[in-house]
């Protein structure tokens, strides 16, 4: 299976990309570089990508199991390089789970599933940077 992507310049630092959804995405520079901020950064957007992702999967296994959520994040915090080209060398996913009635050992099970199985993205990152994986119950 392939994935055409078309990112197609609006002029100054600005891009936009479709996707297979239909919906269109904005790309930008920040001033500081010469853009007008109007869009998302490329280098956050893989993180965004790397945290949906998994996060799908997690979705889909809460799901699955039947499990009680009242509220589920992840955080994303990558180490960007010093000398060019940048790129993230290590990241930490923190996965947060909400709830009264957590059931730790399935939502560690889910997220394990995700980050050695299911996630794609989770693979191509394995292959640039150190993974660190937190999962973390917030009992109510």
């Amino acid at each position: 299976m392939t994935n055409h992507i078309t990112t197609k310049w609006l002029g100054e630092m600005a891009f936009e990309s479709n996707n297979p959804s239909g919906l269109n995405l904005k790309i930008d520079a920040g001033p500081d570089s010469g853009g007008k901020g109007e869009g998302l950064r490329p280098k956050a957007l893989m993180l965004s990508a790397l945290a949906g992702c998994s996060g799908l999967d997690v979705a889909s296994l809460i799901k699955k199991m039947k499990l009680e959520v009242d509220d589920f994040s992840i955080e994303t915090i990558a180490n960007l390089t010093d000398e060019h080209p940048k790129y993230y060398d290590s990241v930490t996913i923190e996965y947060h789970f909400h709830g009264a009635d957590l059931k730790e050992g399935k939502l560690k099970k889910a997220v394990d599933l995700s980050v050695e199985k299911y996630c794609g993205v989770m693979e191509m990152f394995r292959k640039f940077a150190k993974l660190e994986i937190k999962t973390i119950f917030h009992h109510k």
